[in-house]
């Protein structure tokens, strides 16, 4: 994951919060700290689209599943989709 960059800005390196775990990342996000984008780890594929390509309702399902486990600043002020954005 160290060598994983924002699709938007190209930052380098993201940051890994771990959701779920086995062998492999399960679940999780990456977080792009110098645009407070994240992208979801689902089903040990990280999806890291560019915001035009990305799915809001799954994008926000997944939010809503995890939201206890996310870092508040993502699922509450995250891009391009957040929980608040929801309401």
């Amino acid at each position: 994951m160290d060598i994983l960059a924002c699709p938007i800005c190209k930052h380098h390196p993201l940051d890994l919060q771990v959701i779920r775990e086995s062998d492999e990342i399960n679940e999780g996000v990456l977080i792009c700290k110098n645009c407070n984008r994240w992208y979801p780890i689902i089903d040990d594929i990280p999806h890291m689209l560019p915001d035009d390509m990305r799915n809001p309702e799954e994008d926000l399902e997944f939010l809503e599943r995890w939201k206890e486990k996310i870092p508040a600043e993502i699922a509450e002020r995250g891009k391009p989709f957040n929980l608040a954005s929801k309401k």
